[in-house]
């Protein structure tokens, strides 16, 4: 039955990567640019939350792109799986429900995911592939 779906897994690959990426990047825009809402304070490069934000905002755009994608879910995976247990797990508990870290928990894993599976079809790193 789920056979005919098959054929459309290289563009639902691109649709989630497009849309994280989409996501992610608004973190990183709060963080840097305060849009599209407020930083919880001044944007500081050399701090941990500047460098971040940064990395998501980069990051965001490459994977929106679809360029360097499985170095770029690679670090970005990484980054979530730090964010997770510094700023929500120490704290507050393991349990996501418990101490807010369910977004640093799926992002985590949805990266890691685009790492193994690559970029979907509908992206730069696969059309230079192609070439």
């Amino acid at each position: 039955m789920f056979e005919s779906f098959e054929r459309h897994r290289p563009l639902a690959l691109s649709g989630l990567r497009i849309i994280s990426g989409l996501m992610f990047l608004q973190h990183g825009t709060q963080k840097v640019f305060s849009f599209p809402a407020p930083a919880r304070g001044p944007f500081e490069l050399m701090s941990q939350i500047g460098i971040g934000g940064v990395l998501e905002l980069v990051g965001g755009a490459l994977l929106v792109l679809g360029l360097f994608t499985r170095p770029v879910a690679f670090v970005m995976s990484g980054m979530m799986a730090v964010a997770y247990f510094q700023f929500h797990a120490l704290s507050g508990g393991l349990y996501p429900m418990v101490n807010g870290g369910e977004l640093a928990a799926l992002y985590c894993w949805v990266f890691l995911y685009l790492f193994f599976a690559g970029p979907g079809s509908v992206a730069v790193d696969t059309m230079l592939k192609n070439k």
